[in-house]
């Protein structure tokens, strides 16, 4: 069978809108802010013969699109070799070992099998990020951690729905080792409902094309997906391209973490060497194999977003040498911070060698934090305890035709800071301010977009805070002359006294009672181009805007701007030296 044209258009449009509806469906279902206002889930569809990647929602975390297909593969290989219990129709798997394709513990999957004619026809797998799991700390971002059981509970691939039912004993299992756990079934119930929405539009398009049509077209999108990608490779010059890129510290070792990272470019392939990057670490920021590979991969979406999200996508890329370095974790190393925070310096990394080969299609490194912050607290007013979670943006960094966007999601995904009203009705805070930071981007002829200026106030009982964020030491790396973008700031305000952590922006179980406050400053993205470069008109612009000051727009720009706008002749003769 020959499929036409419009045909295979009209069911890959129809596979992609089928992710999209169950990424809905999960976020609408949903009781956590984290999943019903920040979206910090997605969904896909996945191979029955091997987990590969088939199709994913335009509106989950990009960082899931090689993480599932990594989970998924594992439970089919367990399934195989009998370390898992085989499939019944209406089984659903929940999974959220990281060495297993995963990220960090909150990140929990479901797996379900689809049947036609007596036979697995494909799997559907989403994520979602719990607000607990378990842990020394509310939220599981345990900063100083040391082993993965104080990061929470870790969950082997089982079957939390057995023939459609939920099995009550995994269930209370659960239950009996997180926090709030009472809400978590809202958070279930969304993630198994979505999926049996996705089932059920997947049969849809098998009733109507068949299925030896679908799986024809299936299988000529994972061609066409990696033909386009070898496509763009081609076009880049041959050679080879190296990074670095740092954390700022894993949490325990208040010492850099070294992304090095040699890409080379060989006719339609890019082979990705990381080798000479830091050891292990003792605390949560190693980054297990599924995380780093899919840190890879969304990289390489950003630089070419028009390939479509498949299995196939990935052929060209050859990520090699991650033995021994922190980005292949191993148990028990703790990973909390590899989904937020690690993955987002490899993309960095990526970005920072491929602007060398691709200027015209390469950002400067974006902000790069997903500003993880936990409160977890009693709320004597309405009696009942509460874990929070904020996530943050951040500026993206300046390219070669237009500035950074500002306060952008972060670099993985497409997850938002859930609106501040319904982080107070939610929870016992207030949001004292809630600002764009202003004279965070860097620096260049196409400045950074400019990061998050918050502040949280807890207004009763007693809680606990803690963050797992980064680029704190390091702002994200200007591109080709640009500057760094500024770095992240935390400050809690304890009895009206500044406390800033030693890790700078990583620390746990920091006691806070009501008046308490937390400020923080999400990074901005790095400037890209020589800031001398910059257009004066566009610098007034900014200061106009409150973006920089008078003083700002010299030091970094080199342009003088009086009361009466710019001074060319000063300007002149400080962008001259």
């Amino acid at each position: 069978m020959t499929l036409d044209a419009i045909t295979l258009s009209v069911i890959q449009a129809a596979l992609q809108q089928t992710c999209d509806e169950m990424d809905l469906t999960f976020s609408r279902a949903a009781f956590s802010p984290v999943i019903a206002e920040a979206n910090d889930r997605s969904d896909g569809i996945y191979s029955a013969v091997d987990g590969a990647l088939i199709a994913q929602g335009s509106q989950g975390l990009p960082v899931f699109v090689g993480v599932m297909q990594h989970s998924t593969r594992t439970i089919i290989e367990m399934i195989s070799d009998g370390r898992v219990l085989p499939p019944e129709q209406g089984d659903i798997y929940i999974v959220n070992d990281p060495y297993l394709g995963g990220t960090h513990l909150m990140d929990v999957r479901f797996a379900m099998p689809v049947w036609r004619a007596g036979k697995i026809f494909c799997w559907l797998s989403n994520t979602g990020h719990w607000p607990d799991i378990g842990g020394a700390v509310p939220g599981g971002f345990s900063a100083s951690a040391t082993a993965v059981e104080q990061e929470g509970l870790r969950l082997p691939p089982v079957k939390l729905f057995k023939k459609g039912m939920m099995d009550p004993e995994i269930y209370a299992i659960i239950c009996s080792n997180i926090r709030v756990a009472d809400q978590r079934i809202g958070d279930i119930r969304a993630q198994a409902a979505a999926l049996h929405v996705g089932q059920d539009r997947l049969f849809a398009i098998l009733d109507r094309y068949g299925d030896e049509t679908v799986v024809e077209a299936i299988a000529e999108l994972r061609r066409r997906a990696a033909e386009q990608m070898r496509a763009h490779i081609s076009a880049l010059p041959d050679g080879t391209y190296s990074s670095k890129a740092f954390v700022d510290s894993d949490g325990v070792v208040d010492a850099p973490l070294t992304i090095a990272l040699s890409v080379e470019k060989a006719g339609s392939t890019l082979t990705f060497d990381f080798s000479g990057s830091s050891a292990p670490c003792a605390g949560p920021m190693n980054s297990v194999l599924a995380t780093t590979l899919s840190s890879v991969y969304l990289a390489m979406r950003h630089i070419f977003p028009d390939v479509p999200i498949s299995a196939g996508a990935f052929e060209p890329l050859d990520i090699k040498r991650l033995e021994g370095t922190f980005l292949d974790a191993h148990y028990p190393r703790p990973v909390s911070g590899c989904a937020a925070e690690v993955s987002q310096r490899i993309a960095e990394a990526v970005f920072a060698a491929l602007v060398q080969a691709a200027p015209d299609k390469v950002t400067a490194a974006p902000a790069g934090s997903s500003g993880n912050f936990a409160l977890g607290g009693n709320d004597p007013a309405r009696g009942r305890d509460y874990v929070m979670y904020q996530i943050s943006g951040g500026g993206y960094g300046g390219n070669s035709s237009h500035d950074g966007l500002s306060n952008g999601c972060s670099t993985i995904g497409i997850s938002k800071s859930p609106p501040v009203e319904i982080m107070e009705q939610a929870y016992p805070v207030l949001y004292r301010q809630y600002a764009l930071r202003e004279g965070s981007g860097g620096a260049g002829k196409q400045r950074g977009g400019f990061g998050l200026a918050y502040e949280i106030e807890l207004l009763r009982g007693e809680a606990r805070a803690s963050f797992v964020m980064d680029h704190g030491r390091f702002g994200p790396q200007g591109a080709l002359g640009g500057k760094d973008g500024a770095v992240n700031t935390v400050t809690v305000f304890r009895n009206g006294q500044p406390h800033v952590p030693p890790h700078l922006s990583k620390e746990q179980d920091i006691p806070l009672k009501a008046g308490d406050r937390v400020s923080v400053g999400t990074p901005g993205g790095g400037g890209y181009g020589d800031p001398l470069e910059r257009d004066p008109e566009l610098v007034l612009r900014d200061v106009g805007l409150g973006y920089y000051t008078r003083e700002q727009a010299a030091e970094m720009f080199g342009v003088v701007i009086g009361d009466g706008g710019i001074d060319a002749a000063k300007t002149e003769r400080l962008r001259r030296g």
